[in-house]
């Protein structure tokens, strides 16, 4: 196989093993096989065309011109002339296939389904990078710059699956850019031949004369490079900060310490994905559980708490976390007066549903589930430590249905100085408007509870709100402002804004997030789809503890104590699960194809899921994370520039005045000759060691073009050379450095512009690293060898000494 094959095929698979991250995004994952064969037949025309051979810019368009071809085949078939060729209506049909592409990226969680807009989006993505890297790494020799469309594919990748592509898809595609590295190092060296001035070999023979020419130790070294590289790449993520995603729609990154006691939980925003998942074509079931209690309507499964408003966004607060405990303590400010009733339910979280946060009701007094969890006491929330996630998670939760009174909350002392300063907290650049609104439409009530009641009934029923998940997301006081204005939104707009209001009036307020109970089903379970994600604020009240309340339209059910009519808080003792219900439900998605109860009160019943959400954003990124990430980003951009960062410090050495003994100046005239040498073979000038200096510089002056001042400084230092190694009293050279930049100057003038950037970027005579360090490498083996023998020989000397003496 040739040289120009053996690349085509790396670049190829290095392509689509970079491909392979997303394959986890969308479901089912057949389009990859699309994209191979539509990427192969784009490399092949490549093949063909280098064979020829037509000039480089012809062969790139004939690439893109067949992948357009094939694309147009294969997607807009029907608006195309022949079935292939691409005229005004098949573009026509790749921009609407784009646009409705791109409109169901922003609507799907993933794995997003494999529509022929996400297809085309994906396929012709492939298509365009592998042009790409086929033609830096086999059209222009170029395989190091390579590597940067195959990061932007994987990046892309890793941004969209929100934490899901593990190391496994990197090291993936580290892999395919790795052996496109090493096609190309192996077809260069192999083309370098005899090479003068190199650095002595291992084996003792000068640079270029071992047989056969295969520069086998350099090729072992850059292997090993590679290698140790990219376990760098791995090692080093593992100890900077992991980028969090949405708690609702993937492994959620909240950070508990490892394995021993304490450490904090870091904060997390669990919005990202909560859009997203209201507007899933398919009702996907996360969890089922069984439970004690026939009425489930205040069941709510409670993920996380938000408590943190700083004007952006609401996130959790950096908290302690600890290991869990065998009954959790009793809920803050839960009072002895107030009814209560403990319930037994027993969860099955499915296995495609995959997070940080374990889904409980509120208050939970005790948790039994294997794994490695956490307990933060503050959000009574448990949290996955090292990599542990909900995953097919199988636990049992004893909760609290606590029943208070109307009379109880509206008689509820202060809360704690401490607790109220916490939690009304609002910022700076809160626009007058929230307060001002919160005062007017609690003017008639008499106490805390009054003003939340009827900023409840506000919001869900008499201020003329509309539920509509298609309302741009967003939490920060922009979005509060313009969510009062518009009266338009879903669950996350009704949440924070009445907390938001809530705080205002000295009321103390957080938001949970989690989902609503679920659909009973005939069996005995509930089934909680991802379409019951929610969220919904929790208001404090001294002697009760923090209280739900309801202000989304048409989402959940309204809590009893918010009602005219509530029911008297007689305090009972725990009930027991009923003894025909069974501790291990089933995970069993339901069967039931109709429209259940649950679609019936958010009103979804007889209509088709409307498209457009556009997914929140986390505002809360700490400085050293972004710094962190900055780096790494600058750290990988700068790689390919190494090469140029290394000839242009070696050059500086060469040429560098320093010391005023023969000893010094002699250096200084062999350093400026190789300086010489190694520009020339930066130009594509080969250097040949057989030559005599008079010879060498002959090569150099008529293979480059030279003419005038750049050829007579060749010679110049050439006879300078000859002076220091064979007279017998050198005559001292002139202005060196001058000489060698006459010299650079004259062939960087008479080069093409590709060969000048070639020289500039990746300039050949950096092989000169891979031979130092084989050098060494080979050193160090010798030594550690010879010292190896000799310990060994002291040991068989010793050993046989001790033999003698005990015979």
């Amino acid at each position: 196989m040739s040289g120009r094959a053996r690349l085509t095929l790396c670049a190829y698979a290095a392509t689509l093993m970079a491909a392979g991250a997303l394959i986890p995004l969308v479901h089912p994952s057949s389009w990859i096989l699309t994209a191979g064969f539509l990427l192969a037949v784009q490399s092949g025309v490549g093949v063909l065309t280098r064979r020829v051979p037509l000039a480089r810019p012809l062969t790139i368009t004939a690439q893109a011109l067949v992948g357009l071809l094939t694309l147009t085949s294969v997607f807009v078939r029907e608006q195309a002339v022949l079935g292939f060729l691409p005229g005004p209506q098949a573009f026509l049909g790749f921009a609407t296939l784009f646009e409705a592409g791109a409109a169901d990226v922003s609507r799907y969680a993933s794995p997003a389904p494999a529509t022929d807009g996400i297809r085309l989006m994906l396929v012709g993505g492939v298509l365009v990078i592998g042009l790409l890297v086929d033609t830096l790494a086999v059209t222009f020799r170029l395989a190091a710059p390579a590597g940067l469309p195959l990061l932007a594919l994987y990046s892309v990748a890793a941004g969209l699956s929100d934490g899901g592509a593990t190391w496994a898809w990197f090291l993936l595609a580290a892999t395919g850019y790795l052996l496109l590295l090493l096609a190309e190092g192996r077809d260069r060296l192999s083309q370098w031949g005899r090479v003068f001035g190199g650095v002595p070999r291992p084996s003792g023979r000068p640079a270029g004369l071992e047989t056969g020419g295969t520069a086998t130790a350099p090729t072992r070294t850059g292997r090993r490079i590679g290698v140790a590289a990219m376990g760098l790449a791995l090692a080093v993520p593992a100890a900077l900060p992991a980028l969090s995603g949405g708690v609702l729609g993937g492994p959620g990154e909240g950070n508990g310490s490892g394995g021993g006691r304490g450490g904090t939980i870091s904060a997390v925003n669990p919005l990202v994905s909560l859009q997203d998942n209201l507007n899933q074509p398919e009702d996907r079931e996360v969890l089922s559980y069984r439970t004690n209690t026939t009425d489930t309507a205040d069941m709510y499964l409670r993920l996380v708490s938000l408590d943190q408003f700083d004007g952006t966004s609401w996130k959790s607060s950096v908290r302690k976390v600890q290991d869990v405990p065998g009954r959790l303590p009793n809920p803050q400010g839960l009072g002895d007066a107030v009814g209560r009733t403990e319930v037994t339910s027993n969860f099955v979280a499915s296995s495609s549903y995959e997070q940080k946060w374990l889904p409980m009701p509120y208050p939970a007094t005790r948790v039994e589930i294997g794994g490695r969890w956490r307990y933060e006491p503050a959000g009574r929330m448990l949290v996955g430590d090292d990599k542990q996630t909900t995953r097919g998670a199988q636990y049992t939760v004893s909760s609290l249905k606590v029943r208070p009174t109307a009379e109880q909350l509206a008689d509820a002392p202060p809360a704690p100085g401490a607790l109220r300063r916490e939690y009304t907290k609002v910022p700076e650049g809160l626009p007058p408007v929230v307060a001002s609104t919160a005062r007017q439409v609690t003017k008639k009530a008499d106490n805390a509870y009054e003003q939340a009641v009827a900023l409840q009934d506000w919001f869900a029923r008499d201020g003329g709100f509309r539920y509509d998940t298609d309302v741009a997301s967003g939490t920060g006081v922009q979005a509060i402002t313009r969510f009062l204005k518009q009266k338009e939104g879903f669950c996350v707009h009704f949440s924070f804004s009445m907390a938001a209001m809530a705080r205002t009036l000295g009321i103390p307020a957080r938001v949970a997030v989690g989902f609503t109970p679920g659909t009973p089903q005939p069996d005995g379970r509930v089934t909680v789809g991802i379409r019951d994600a929610h969220a919904w604020p929790e208001l404090y009240f001294e002697g009760v503890g923090w209280t739900r309340f309801e202000p989304t339209p048409t989402r959940g059910t309204t809590p009893s104590y918010t009602r005219p009519e509530t029911p008297s808080g007689e305090s009972s003792g725990p009930s027991q699960p009923d003894a025909s219900e069974t501790s291990a439900p089933s995970a069993a998605p339901s069967s039931s194809d109709g429209c259940t109860p649950q679609l019936r009160r958010q009103g979804e019943c007889g209509t088709e899921e409307e498209a457009g959400a556009v997914a929140s954003s986390d505002d809360g990124m700490p400085p050293l994370q972004i710094s962190l990430i900055a780096l790494g980003v600058v750290v990988v951009l700068g790689l390919p520039f190494l090469p140029l960062l290394w000839r242009s410090r070696v050059r500086a050495g060469r040429l560098a005045s320093t010391g005023r003994t023969p000893e010094d100046a002699a250096a200084r005239t062999l350093a400026a000759w190789q300086e010489i040498v190694d520009t020339a073979w930066d130009f594509g000038i080969t250097p040949d060691e057989s030559l005599t200096l008079r010879r060498a510089a002959a090569r150099i002056v008529r293979l480059g073009h030279l003419q005038g001042d750049p050829a007579d400084a060749v010679h110049r230092v050439a006879r300078a050379v000859e002076q220091v190694l064979y007279a017998p009293d050198p005559r001292p050279a002139g202005a060196l450095a001058d000489e060698v930049e006459r010299v650079r100057a004259g062939l960087d003038a008479l080069a093409t512009r590709s060969g000048r950037l070639r020289a500039l970027l990746a300039p050949r005579s950096a092989v000169r690293v891979i031979w130092a360090a084989a050098s060494r490498w080979a050193a160090l083996t010798a030594r550690v060898s010879a010292r190896r023998e000799e310990l060994m020989s002291r040991w068989s000397a010793t050993g046989r000494k001790l033999l003698r003496q005990r015979g």
